[in-house]
């Protein structure tokens, strides 16, 4: 089992910076990918950007050059920096997690995003 919990989330104007974490706990292997994702009221889930074990990171192009992410040492905390925040950007923002062998995916509670113009 995998545990995720975000954190980091609040009210902030456009312009702005925020920064999420997402802290994971339990049977965390050495190869896994770790993602963000948001869900603004009444829309789809969005993916949001992504980083793998291995250093890699991908970014949705809504978010390219604004938002990082990022993870600590021990790969167990994920981060997100976003910079320049726009009122579009408002979600609940919550991350996922997915490693070789698990019986299925994790992802956590969500952390709320609010962007005010």
């Amino acid at each position: 089992q995998v545990q995720l919990v975000e954190s980091g989330g609040g009210l902030v104007q456009a312009g702005k910076s925020l920064t999420l974490s997402c802290a994971a706990s339990g049977s965390i292997g050495s190869i896994n990918v770790m993602s963000w994702y948001r869900q603004a009221p009444g829309k789809q889930h969005e993916w949001v950007a992504t980083s793998s074990s291995s250093g890699v990171t991908n970014y949705a192009d809504s978010v390219k050059g604004r938002f990082t992410i990022s993870r600590d040492n021990a790969g167990k905390i994920l981060s997100l920096q976003m910079h320049s925040l726009k009122p579009e950007d408002t979600a609940l923002y919550f991350c996922t997690f997915v490693q070789p062998g698990a019986a299925h995916d994790y992802r956590g509670q969500g952390t709320q995003v609010t962007v005010s113009s």
